[in-house]
């Protein structure tokens, strides 16, 4: 299912839905539950939604992890440009997040964040969990186990293939290359709000 968005009454491109039944993938929608480094939930619905390039991409993840039985399970996905003002007003740290008056792929439908499970829906040992703002969350960081290496690697295989970028900082991210020639894109481009509107105080003018 598509959602169109729209610059000033202009289609700019279409945010295509993203679901266990259509997708083949598992949904844990972090921002949407307490269960985030905020400590809160940041959006009032759990939506799932990418770019139509994105999501090309992400099926194409799907097809090669399912072939050696694996499933990709997604924390988040498009995140509206609100909030990622609200978790950079909680956590300002640039290493882990963009500033949002850069705008971050993931406000332009074009990132994901996500880790493999085996056939019985089990997470594999990353080393860290999703989130975790250390070190240890970097690609190539030595203080995590072999086996979280192993698995780390085999993500990064598995989305590199289908044609992702990986953020070095981040175990969990990928995106598109370029991705900063998107737009980006708030709330409101979606029929069913995942938001509450943002207090003025959490937007910050240049």
């Amino acid at each position: 299912m598509e959602k169109t968005a729209y610059d000033f009454g202009r289609p700019i491109l279409s945010l295509i839905k993203i679901s266990p039944d259509t997708h083949n993938v598992q949904l844990d929608i972090a921002y949407a539950t307490e269960g985030n480094f905020t400590g809160a939930p940041v959006y009032t619905r759990a939506g799932c939604y990418l770019h139509p390039e994105a999501e090309t991409m992400l099926r194409k993840a799907q097809a090669y992890a399912g072939v050696l039985g694996y499933r990709l399970k997604i924390f988040d996905a498009f995140r509206p440009a609100e909030a990622q003002w609200k978790l950079w007003n909680h956590t300002p740290d640039p290493d882990f997040l963009a500033d949002p008056r850069r705008g971050s792929p993931h406000s332009r439908g074009v990132a994901v964040d996500l880790t493999l499970t085996d056939a019985n829906g089990t997470e594999l040992q990353m080393g860290t969990g999703f989130d975790a703002f250390t070190p240890l969350s970097h690609h190539g960081a030595m203080g995590v186990s072999a086996t979280a290496q192993r698995n780390r690697h085999l993500l990064m295989g598995l989305m590199t293939t289908a044609g992702w970028d990986f953020y070095r900082n981040e175990w969990w991210h990928y995106q598109l290359f370029r991705s900063r020639d998107y737009p980006l894109l708030s709330d409101s481009v979606l029929d069913e709000s995942m938001m509450t509107p943002p207090h003025p105080s959490e937007i910050a003018t240049p």
